[in-house]
This record gives structure tokens, sequence and C-alpha cells, in this order.
């Protein structure tokens, strides 16, 4: 069964920096395309980053890019959320899911079938 755990969160002064991890079981990381999403109170989850299972396409959503940094370790089947230069707007709960489609760097969360219980960021100003 594939499960997917998520670890790192906590809290943290505006301007700092969190390294999230997302530990598979019952999957291998680097034939999906895993994606890390985020869900604020009263928000939709947004997508945040994906990385496909070449590791070559790594798309940003426009709110992180240049501040968050995907990555991947297939020895350790782990997939890994660099997050600097936080901002209080980045609170949020934040999931790793992974996506049906291996080649394809999907932002969307409905084509994502797994997804870890999720861990809490939270950025205080």
């Amino acid at each position: 069964q594939a499960q997917l755990d998520e670890s790192g969160g906590g809290l943290v002064q505006v301007g700092g920096s969190l390294k999230l991890s997302c530990a598979a079981s019952g999957l291998t990381v680097r034939r999906y395309t895993i994606g890390w999403f985020r869900q604020a109170p009263g928000r939709e989850r947004e997508f945040v980053a994906a990385i496909t299972t070449s590791g070559g396409d790594t798309p940003y959503a426009s709110s992180v890019r240049g501040r968050f940094s995907i990555s991947r370790d297939n020895a350790k089947n782990t997939v890994y959320l660099q997050m600097s230069s936080l901002r209080p707007e980045d609170t949020a709960v934040y999931y790793c899911g992974a996506c049906r489609y291996s080649y394809y760097p999907s932002t969307k969360k409905d084509d994502y079938d797994y997804w870890g219980q999720g861990t809490q960021v939270t950025v205080s100003s």
C-alpha cells in the first residue's frame, strides 16, 4: 500500500527557513511525479512545486519561485522542499502527493492519487 509521510514543519519567524521531507513507502518516488501542495484555513489546496521522474522538470508556483526548491533522494525514497525567505502568507498545511502522470508535472491536485497527512508550517511576523 502506497504511503507518503511529510515531516519537517514547524514554527519559524519571517525570513527563516525550513526543509520539509516526504518519505514514501509502497511506491518508488523516482517513478512518479511528486508534488508539494499547501492549504491555508478557508482556502483551496494549491500547487507549490513538483518534480518529474527525470528530475529535469521542476515547476514552481509564482509565489514561491526563487525561494523554494524541490529535490529528490532516490536512495532514501524521499522528496524534499527547501523553503527560504519565509513569509506569513506561506503559513499552511503542506502536503506531498504522487501524480498519476510520471512524465508531466501536473499542477492540478485532482491529478494526484496518493497524499500524505500533511505537516503544519507557521510563519510568525
